[in-house]
């Protein structure tokens, strides 16, 4: 940022700072199996890359419309929509990618969790499955999440970056938008999704599992 946008941006609060800075991969992109190295480093540093940039820019551009006291709200509102978009993007790419690189084998709380509202680990991995390939050829999100409103774990269908429910905290995200599986698989959805199961992290995801019920007891 330029001085100007600095002492802009700080006037205005933390809120908007624009200094997010993009999270390294926390595996090694070169031992996964069926998802390539080219294709994980492509979208890391051009779409989630990208979006964090994005981010930024937004919030120096709304702190430096915040002082314009003419500026009509509909002219504001388009680009606090966009501040969801990329947030809504930096937040489920930062998740994606921190529950690849394991081994593929659910245990602990989380397996508990899905037998508990999916009768078993294959009738979860089926519905997940399907509602991924629900989104095949267009864009969009598949996120396992507690909902700390309810108590309830649901696999959740999300058109686009701005989709969730209600206090649903991610446990396990799969990017189904095509930039996540073209370069390797093409047009071929599923194979990327019978690809992805194999890689998830399920550490990760227990420790998500275990955060969201600690907040929800407490």
């Amino acid at each position: 940022m330029t001085d100007m946008q600095t002492t802009g941006a700080e006037s205005a609060g933390r809120a908007f700072g624009g200094v997010h800075q993009p999270k390294p991969l926390p595996f090694d992109p070169t031992k996964l199996k069926g998802i390539s190295e080219k294709l994980i480093k492509s979208h890391w540093e051009n779409n989630y890359g990208g979006a964090v940039k994005a981010l930024n820019a937004i919030e120096n551009r709304l702190a430096a419309m915040l002082r314009d006291k003419d500026l009509p709200p509909y002219v504001y509102g388009d680009l606090k929509r966009e501040e969801l978009v990329r947030t809504g993007s930096v937040v489920l790419h930062e998740n994606y990618f921190a529950n690849l690189g394991g081994d593929g084998e659910a245990d602990g709380k989380i397996l508990e969790l899905i037998k508990q509202w999916f009768g078993s680990y294959e009738q979860w991995e089926e519905e997940f499955k399907r509602t991924s390939l629900a989104l095949a050829g267009g864009s969009g999100w598949v996120i396992l999440a507690y909902n700390l409103h309810n108590g309830e774990v649901h696999n959740y269908w999300a058109w686009d970056h701005m989709h969730n429910a209600p206090f649903a905290r991610p446990l396990l995200v799969l990017d189904m938008y095509e930039h996540a599986y073209h370069m390797d698989y093409g047009a071929a959805a599923q194979k990327y999704v019978d690809a992805f199961m194999p890689n998830v992290n399920w550490e990760e995801v227990n420790r998500r599992a275990e955060a969201a019920l600690k907040i929800s007891t407490a």
